[in-house]
């Protein structure tokens, strides 16, 4: 069984983060699938940004829910990164969407809802009709470290994949787990570690693998999946151990 590579807000190591020459780089570089996450601007907007506040990553500042859409359009979210990328705009969740599907992706899209420092009101619902109304080529995987994301969109879309995000505490992901919510865990790789010699018997993605050792690690357990920021490395090691 090939571990699946996740690239991690796209290719995040090479370039501006949960951008779309991000998540293009991934896609040329080999990954099987991409994670992002989504926040909700100023006027229910969603939006594909990892942090809260759009300072770390762009020349904004502020929180993204107190930015209008067309705020955050006119911000820079490259520069930061490499001057070559000024210019780079933080995309929407269509804008990502339509560059999946006019690359003819299929593999693991992975959205995590950005709930667990603002409980951003309708969020569920709104990544829930969105979908519901577009068809897509890839498959659907969600994620939160906010257990009640999750559990409010299973109801809302009970076909698709759901897996716990946590760092150490487990319990709620055990809980979601039992109540056949989610279908596996995405836990920090630390924490796999830690706890390799007991691991529990489900579908595994650690997150962020991007050293070698963790990487041949993954490959070496035959975990489900990896998540990190060079997915075009973590490709040409895992030719040399899993043959593919």
């Amino acid at each position: 069984m090939l571990t699946k590579i996740i690239a991690h807000r796209g290719s995040k190591g090479t370039r501006p983060e949960n951008t779309l020459p991000a998540f293009a780089t991934a896609l040329a570089d080999g990954a099987d699938g991409i994670e992002t996450d989504v926040h909700l601007s100023k006027d229910g907007q969603l939006v594909i940004i990892h942090d809260e506040r759009v300072d770390r990553t762009t020349n904004g500042t502020g929180r993204v829910v107190d930015h209008t859409l067309a705020e955050l359009k006119r911000l820079d979210a490259g520069g930061k990164f490499d001057p070559i990328y000024v210019g780079t705009h933080i995309p929407t969740l269509d804008e990502v969407v339509q560059l999946l599907i006019q690359e003819h992706f299929t593999g693991i899209f992975n959205l995590e809802l950005k709930t667990n420092k603002i409980h951003y009101e309708g969020i569920e619902d709104l990544v829930a009709d969105y979908f519901n109304h577009h068809d897509v080529p890839f498959h659907l995987v969600y994620s939160s470290f906010y257990g009640k994301s999750i559990e409010r969109l299973h109801v809302l879309q009970p076909d698709a994949e759901f897996d716990s995000l946590f760092k150490a505490k487990i319990q709620t992901a055990k809980r979601l787990h039992a109540e056949h919510i989610i279908l596996g865990y995405h836990p920090d790789i630390r924490w796999v570690r830690r706890h390799w010699f007991i691991l529990p018997k489900v579908q595994l993605r650690p997150w962020t693998v991007n050293t070698e050792r963790d990487m041949r690690f993954c490959y070496r357990h035959q975990f489900a999946g990896l998540i990190t920021d060079y997915p075009g490395v973590a490709y040409q090691l895992r030719i040399q151990m899993q043959g593919g």
